[in-house]
């Protein structure tokens, strides 16, 4: 599994995920252009003493991204999505690729992937993209079984 966050915007949120992923030991990849730069004080204000424990990437492009990982399957996030994400069939080797905040993933991105979304009320645009984000991730690891408790309660 591993989070892909395709010309993330926003500091604050990127910090979030990425001590989301430093959790869940999941890689983190982020897609320039990015909004602000990694030394930005708030991206690590979010996530300060896990930045260490972030495996995180950054690609120029998404096609660097593609050609270096070689992902098996990427999941598009988008409000558009087709499957809910509780009933979508995630496999433990996915790429969950978010697009930014202001505009999400692009169409021609997302032709030929599965789509899946989080079904919200109408009234509401979207959610927060860390918000989004640990719904999906905490999603596709349950359903891959791949939710590794190694700390004591």
């Amino acid at each position: 599994m591993r989070i892909v966050l395709f010309e993330p915007e926003i500091p604050p949120n990127t910090g979030n995920i990425a001590r989301l992923c430093a959790a869940t030991r999941t890689p983190l990849h982020l897609i320039e252009p990015l909004g602000f730069s990694v030394d930005d004080k708030h991206l690590k204000r979010a996530g300060l003493d896990y930045w260490p424990h972030v495996d995180v990437t950054i690609h120029p492009n998404f096609n660097h991204f593609l050609e270096t990982v070689a992902p098996p399957r990427l999941v598009m996030a988008t409000t558009k999505g087709s499957t809910a994400h509780h009933l979508f069939e995630f496999r433990a080797d996915d790429a969950i690729v978010l697009g930014p905040e202001s505009r999400g993933l692009p169409a021609e991105l997302m032709d030929g992937h599965p789509k899946v979304r989080i079904p919200i009320w109408g009234e509401v645009r979207s959610l927060n993209l860390s918000t989004a984000t640990g719904i999906l991730l905490f999603e596709a690891l349950r359903r891959t079984d791949s939710i590794v408790d190694t700390f004591p309660a």
